[in-house]
């Protein structure tokens, strides 16, 4: 555990930011339909609500629970994309879970956690803090797609 706080703080920093995101992702699901869940735009290569959450929790849950905090992880990356939602509430129930995991993992990162180098998948090695880096840019565009997708299922009367 950091004695410094400078590492703490900047890790609960990005904790905000990164929670923050995947709170409004996973929000964003709330009070819809399974059909409105697993609805796509007529577009090439767009993605329904429900499998955008599916990949932004996958991304969190590989990067921070697994390369950054070197845990076993469960990501399932092929199956995020064509991924339907079972049920309404399944996105949130993960995250919950997800999110708790995140959060103890982060508790215990140092300094050098943040600084030292991390073997990432695709990306080569990259420090601690490129992987936050990466998570929170990474949730962040894709909360864009999340809100471009509901207003395009609104547009079109799918949703209120």
């Amino acid at each position: 555990m950091a004695t410094d706080a400078t590492p703490r703080d900047e890790i609960r920093s990005f904790q905000h930011y990164i929670f923050g995101t995947i709170d409004s992702i996973v929000g964003a699901l709330e009070g819809l339909s399974a059909e409105e869940l697993n609805w796509r735009p007529a577009a090439p290569d767009t993605n329904s609500l429900y499998a955008i959450a599916t990949h932004v929790l996958g991304n969190a849950e590989e990067n921070l629970v697994g390369t950054l905090c070197g845990q076993p992880h469960g990501r399932h990356y092929a199956g995020e994309w064509p991924a339907a939602a079972p049920v309404p509430d399944a996105a949130r129930a993960r995250w919950a879970e997800l999110r708790e995991r995140v959060a103890a993992s982060l508790a215990k990162l140092t300094r050098a956690d943040l600084d030292g180098l991390r073997p990432h998948p695709r990306r080569g090695n990259i420090t601690g803090r490129e992987v936050l880096i990466v998570v929170a840019r990474h949730a962040a565009e894709h909360w864009g797609e999340v809100q471009l997708t509901r207003s395009l299922m609104r547009a079109r009367g799918a949703a209120t």
